[in-house]
């Protein structure tokens, strides 16, 4: 008995590990997707070099994280067929259709045109390869549209059937399936998320560059787009993370109790708990600072709305009350910290000094790894908060896993700790290194990581030709006039 709990444990810790370190990806390449197809379109529409140079230093970093991402996706499917058997047994009729239509449609997509995209700049016209650009910025997008769409049936089920045989089966709507109850506001609330980490990091990156020298007109123009994303998008997510609570409260009642730190219930308007320690043993939460009521004005618009709690749920159907009150705090106080950026960024701007704002540019440099936290910490709050069951209210976390000894699973959870932290390690260091250089005029592109060692060996490279065109890319400084 004793090893079936540990070996359970393991799994469990095996899969956060693998996928934690796989959604830093995907978070980023998702937004950067977007953020490269914008820049190629302004450079397209205005004929502004300083758009084209951006494009090139930014799809040097695309290619690597796009990479890693893959790689480190694979090994989700590995565990589901080691580590989870019963699982994919049994959900198997439902989620792995729409894992497959996730690699027809997505991973095909991305496939299709990312060689285009990555190589392609001098060998199609421009429209062609802003086409190609598109299409990959879309296909991560269908790719997180299913992957959700699987997530969140997992969170909120329905349109199946119970077998005999006791596996989930489609019903007669797939749509049933694939918009599911939570599955909007998750796709929603996830890929402004994505775009949110996206933007802190080209933020991040334009604050350093200023920091060094405030006249780059590069490091100018993407602090200038990052700050308007974080100016914009933080209130819109903000407000969805708002429904998408609301929505976890119709459906996933205990989940939503943990996060608000409610042990007992309130019949006339439930406190909101801003930090406390959170004792289930005691069931209470120690040293509680608190608003009174504010937890039933904010989940129910009724200052003296009644509020259920714990108590109202058996023991053995709570999720960990401390791992999910903090989660949830951590990536609602990075949420706020981003808002404050971005209207600090809207003070400067209307006063004409946005890139004269040292203490805002060492903020933003500070700010740059927020959006990873947050989705991390987002994530454990949905997975963790939907404990103890794997497809909730259905079957238990449990009763899902393999039928392994401890000693296997720990040997291959050891193994992905070294290989992940080895080879996704310098991956990171390499991202870091092509960051800390400074963009600038005439950046060479992925295959200019590749004339270096050709110019050390005294082969003078072709001029750089403009896609689409036989005149030469202008080398000449962009203007530094951009918008304000």
């Amino acid at each position: 008995m004793l090893d079936n709990l540990d070996a359970l444990l393991l799994a469990r810790i095996q899969f956060a590990f693998t996928v934690s370190f796989h959604f830093f990806f995907p978070a980023f390449s998702i937004g950067l997707a977007s953020y490269l197809a914008v820049l190629e379109g302004l450079w397209l529409k205005t004929g502004k070099p300083v758009y084209h140079d951006l494009f090139k230093y930014w799809l040097k970093i695309f290619a690597i994280a796009f990479a890693m991402g893959v790689v480190s996706g694979i090994v989700m499917s590995y565990q589901f067929g080691t580590n989870w058997a019963v699982f994919s047994d049994k959900a198997g009729p439902v989620i792995g259709p729409l894992m497959a239509y996730e690699v027809l449609t997505a991973f095909f997509l991305e496939a299709g045109f990312l060689g285009v995209m990555l190589f392609g700049m001098e060998k199609v016209g421009k429209k062609l390869h802003f086409a190609a650009t598109l299409m990959v910025a879309l296909g991560t997008f269908v790719s997180a549209f299913w992957i959700l769409s699987v997530n969140s049936w997992m969170q909120t089920p329905t349109g199946y059937e119970m077998g005999a045989n006791g596996q989930f089966l489609p019903g007669p709507n797939w749509w049933e399936i694939v918009f599911n109850p939570s599955f909007p506001y998750r796709l929603v609330h996830t890929v402004m998320a994505a775009y949110l980490t996206t933007a802190f990091v080209v933020g991040a990156v334009g604050a350093w560059h200023l920091l060094k020298d405030k006249a780059n007109p590069h490091a100018r123009t993407m602090f200038s787009m990052a700050m308007w994303m974080a100016a914009i998008v933080t209130p819109l997510q903000i407000f969805a993370g708002d429904m998408h609570g609301l929505n976890t409260l119709e459906h996933q009642p205990a989940k939503v109790m943990a996060m608000e730190g409610h042990y007992q219930s309130h019949p006339e308007g439930a406190p909101l708990i801003l930090f406390g320690i959170p004792d289930s043993e005691a069931k209470t939460v120690r040293y509680a600072i608190e608003i009174p009521k504010a937890s039933s004005l904010i989940l129910k618009h009724d200052l003296n709305a009644p509020m259920a709690g714990l108590d109202t749920i058996p023991d053995d159907e709570e999720p960990p009350v401390g791992t999910v009150f903090w989660s949830f705090r951590v990536m609602v106080g990075i949420g706020f910290a981003m808002l404050g950026i971005g209207l600090w960024s809207l003070w400067g701007r209307a006063r004409r000094r946005l890139y004269d704002m040292p203490w805002l540019h060492r903020a933003a440099v500070l700010m740059g790894p927020s959006g990873f936290a947050a989705v991390l910490a987002g994530w454990i709050t949905t997975e963790v908060g939907r404990q103890p069951y794997v497809i909730y209210g259905v079957l238990r976390t449990a009763d899902a896993a393999s039928p392994l000894d401890a000693p296997a699973v720990a040997a291959s959870l050891l193994a992905f700790v070294l290989v992940y932290f080895t080879v996704f390690g310098i991956g990171v260091w390499y991202i870091l290194k092509l960051m800390g250089k400074p963009p600038h005029a005439g950046e060479s592109g992925i295959k200019g990581e590749i004339d270096g060692p050709i110019r050390t060996a005294g082969i003078t490279p072709g001029p750089t030709q403009n896609p689409g065109g036989d005149e030469p890319l202008p080398t000449e400084a962009p203007s530094e006039k951009e918008p304000v």
